[in-house]
């Protein structure tokens, strides 16, 4: 059974930085792209980011140069550090495993976490 853990959101004024961690059990983690989706109140689910296994990242346009994806196959661990947050970033973060049941702009996947809340606030 895939799970997926996530953990490191919270409480933060803008322009502050969280790091999320994401720890994958029951499958090959390191043979898989994994992502970030993000969820808004009353929003539509929204792709953020993605590492290849060969730790390659891209990136959402509006999160690129202020978040950085990271992968650590050994501890079957995903990361994401949020730098520069502003209140649009205001969302519950999961972690996705690639594959085929749902999408989000050009990217599918098949399983995702609990999700972790990011508040950006003053």
């Amino acid at each position: 059974e895939v799970q997926l853990v996530e953990s490191g959101g919270g409480l933060v004024q803008p322009g502050g930085s969280l790091n999320l961690t994401c720890v994958a059990s029951g499958f090959t983690f390191a043979s898989y792209a994994m992502h970030w989706l993000r969820q808004a109140p009353g929003k539509e689910l929204e792709w953020v980011s993605r590492i290849n296994s060969g730790s390659i990242g891209n990136y959402a346009d509006s999160v690129r140069g202020r978040f950085t994806i990271s992968r650590d196959n050994a501890k079957n661990t995903l990361y994401l550090q949020l730098n520069g947050l502003k209140t649009e970033d205001t969302a519950m973060y999961y972690c996705a495993k690639s594959g085929t049941t749902y999408c989000s702009d050009a990217y599918c996947f098949s399983d995702q976490g609990q999700g972790t809340q990011v508040t950006v606030s003053s």
